[in-house]
């Protein structure tokens, strides 16, 4: 019998990294995903405590990486299963979309296509949310293609907006539906990929 291979995510973030966080305790008994890496653009980023903390190497690199193409040849030697974007800003180079089609994913805080789009990350989103009066919101988990926030759906999940919500306490709410559906999705995408 063969044995499975070994399913390797890489986590690109730029924030607190709550979602990488959530998703690197998802995965860390499981014998066949494990979080090989985490990257971030920012020198500061929580997420970098966060790693450190669960153990997984992590790395910053700035702008000139990413256009001396430095991240795209890191990623070619790791030759990730899924590169997973948990609240990472900025456009992923279609060089890289390229090179590992239907392997990028991200989650949005909002029910795309609406709220969707470049500048519309974090409090932005749900601000726009409140100010529309939707009655609705929620998560959105697609593919990354050269378009901010246009790729394939994967996955939608929606809660209700309260006339007292605000942009503070909507972010805890759907925050929460990330935590839950992100590493289920991971994991479905990995076991989908192995059949």
């Amino acid at each position: 019998m063969s044995e499975k291979k070994n399913k390797k995510i890489i986590i690109f973030a730029s924030g607190d990294g709550t979602n990488a966080e959530q998703i690197i305790k998802y995965f860390k008994k499981n014998k066949s995903i494990n979080v090989q890496y985490i990257l971030t653009n920012k020198h500061d980023a929580g997420v970098l405590e966060r790693a450190k903390k669960h153990e997984i190497p992590a790395f910053y690199y700035n702008n000139e990486a990413f256009e001396k193409k430095i991240v795209l040849e890191f990623l070619i030697s790791v030759n990730p299963d899924l590169i997973v974007l948990a609240g990472f800003i900025r456009k992923i180079a279609d060089i890289i979309i390229s090179k590992f089609p239907n392997k990028i994913i991200n989650i949005h805080p909002a029910l795309l296509p609406s709220h969707g789009g470049k500048g519309m990350y974090g409090s932005e989103v749900h601000k726009s949310v409140i100010k529309s009066n939707d009655s609705t919101t929620g998560i959105t988990i697609h593919f990354v293609n050269s378009d901010y926030d246009k790729g394939k759906i994967i996955l939608q999940k929606s809660i209700k907006v309260d006339s007292k919500d605000t942009p503070n306490s909507l972010s805890k709410r759907v925050q929460k539906l990330e935590h839950k559906y992100y590493p289920l999705v991971i994991e479905k995408l990995l076991n989908e990929q192995s059949r």
